[in-house]
């Protein structure tokens, strides 16, 4: 597929790629709790999506197009947290820009006010089991074996929003780039690179700004930096996710929104000005919930894999702390 502007012409034409599928995804195939067989009952985690889902789905047949921008934005602003908890969040406070739960904020120096109300998400809980050995291995195992972890369930916790604290002054955190691409595009770069997606300008594939063929991108040469690495990003998402079976099982429409949103969440992420095209152009998959949940977790499986990328270590962000932000 290809990819058009973001800022002015989100609705421009688009070629379409026929060459073979692209082999390199997977990595992304999910291994995901969310989509294990369980029943609501037995996954709290699966309550959390739905109501989430069905929450935007319902904004959405009413026009409320908002709602899913916050949904992406969340998924750029807190990639390092579950996709659930990412729904989650995005449901009960759409303006919330760097959670954590009362514990990190006190240390921080900071403190929830009176009457603000928590929002709550998921946390795993894991415990161990001794692996099943056979009795003369029981008999010969060494005493310094340990019982293998394991996920037994999942409990409730509450982070607070930055704006539901108050106290002293955050650190300035270094995770992004307003407005400028700086080292980000090498590094995307760098990403296709180790992917075997090979990369080339050529100026015949306008007015298209980018066309993903399965294990070559081409981009059209004289994009703004900012624009150029969103192209690129799009582009990549398509290598990532549609040049595989999941090609045959989606529409072009789906395709173009999941690359589209990635674009939109990865630029967001950086700091990019994104304006509201990426936004305009997703669809309202026809009350589909369960094409919907679908796409929402390969969107932000797929932003979260393109931004590990662009980092070059792990940064101390509140957002990122690993007890509230794994369930």
């Amino acid at each position: 597929m290809t990819y058009a502007a973001t800022s002015t012409n989100s609705n421009a034409s688009r070629n379409q790629s026929t060459t073979a599928p692209h082999r390199k995804n997977a990595a992304l195939r999910s291994n995901s709790p969310y989509q294990q067989r369980t029943t609501e009952r037995e996954n709290p985690a699966q309550q959390l999506i739905k109501q989430a889902v069905d929450f935007l789905l319902k904004q959405l047949e009413e026009g409320k197009s908002e709602a899913l921008t916050a949904y992406l934005g969340a998924m750029a602003r807190f990639h390092n947290y579950s996709f659930g908890n990412i729904l989650a969040i995005a449901r009960q406070r759409p303006t919330a820009t760097r959670v954590a739960g009362i514990r990190t904020w006190n240390e921080l120096g900071r403190f929830v006010k009176k009457g603000e109300k928590g929002i709550q998400i998921f946390a795993p809980i894991v415990g161990h089991r001794r692996r099943k050995d056979t009795a003369e291995q029981e008999q010969n195992a060494s005493q310094e074996a340990k019982p293998a972890p394991m996920l037994i369930g999942f409990r409730a916790v509450y982070v607070f929003d930055h704006s539901q604290t108050e106290g002293a002054d955050l650190p300035e955190f270094e995770h992004s780039v307003t407005g400028e691409v700086g080292e980000q595009r090498e590094r995307l770069i760098a990403f296709l690179d180790e992917q075997n997606i090979k990369l080339e300008y050529n100026e015949k594939i306008a007015p298209a700004l980018g066309v993903s063929y399965g294990g070559r991108i081409a981009l059209l040469p004289g994009q703004s930096k900012a624009e150029e690495f969103t192209t690129l990003v799009h582009e990549c998402a398509h290598e990532l996710l549609h040049k595989t079976e999941r090609r045959t099982m989606t529409t072009a429409t789906v395709r173009e929104t999941e690359a589209e949103a990635v674009a939109f969440i990865v630029g967001q992420a950086i700091g990019l000005e994104m304006g509201t095209a990426s936004s305009d152009y997703i669809q309202m998959y026809a009350g589909n919930a369960a094409l919907l949940t679908e796409s929402l977790e390969v969107i932000q499986r797929t932003s979260a894999v393109i931004l590990g990328a662009l980092s070059v270590e792990a940064t101390e962000e509140i957002n990122s702390q690993p007890a509230e932000a794994a369930a």
